[in-house]
């Protein structure tokens, strides 16, 4: 069985043409909002994704984020240095040390994965978009501009006042409270016993 097509309406000639004079008609009389830019700056959302910034005391040369890049645009260095031991008979540590940490912004493609898979919370956004160059090779950007960016990175928005307790703060107040509770118990006894 064929299936049945709803009637068409009939087209009225030059009808297509006159809606779109009427958007233009209609856009033409409102107000613009263009903002000129480099003299007024644009109002960026929260999580606005500009550039990486590097917090490098965090950064224990893990290389997760050079690895896991899928454009390959992070650049580490380090080399290993000793560390005496802490207490006499101790062994002594070894540690690494950043020589150098470059992003290529010319080949990231902004996607966060580095900053995701961080274990030690050394890369942030930051907002600052206005890192152009008249030259490509001088979109990598070294760990001291790196660095600079990190001091624009916006604080982490406030926790919601109806959200559950996180649940580490939940076991340490937990802990926290049988240890005075506890202590409140062994006291009187003591007590009793002088």
């Amino acid at each position: 069985m064929a299936a049945s097509t709803p009637p068409s309406r009939p087209r009225v000639p030059g009808s297509g043409l006159a809606k779109g004079l009427a958007v233009t008609l209609r856009t033409m009389t409102r107000k613009t909002v263009t903002e000129q830019y480099p003299d007024a700056q644009p109002e960026l959302p929260p999580r606005t994704r500009g550039v990486i910034g590097l917090f490098e005391e965090n950064c224990t040369v893990c290389m997760l984020c050079a690895r896991e890049c899928p454009d390959w645009c992070i650049y580490i260095d380090s080399h290993k240095e000793t560390v005496p031991a802490a207490t006499p008979g101790g062994r002594d540590r070894s540690r690494n040390v950043l020589d150098r940490f470059a992003i290529d912004f010319s080949l990231c493609m902004y996607c966060g994965i580095c900053i995701e898979v961080c274990p030690f919370d050394a890369l942030f956004w930051s907002p600052e978009f206005e890192y152009a160059e008249t030259d490509i090779r001088e979109l990598t950007h070294e760990r001291d501009k790196l660095r600079e960016w990190m001091w624009t990175v916006p604080a982490p928005p406030a926790l919601d006042p109806g959200a559950e307790e996180p649940k580490e703060l939940a076991a340490a107040r937990k802990t926290a409270d049988k240890l005075a509770e506890r202590q409140r118990t062994d006291q009187p006894g003591q007590e009793d016993r002088s």
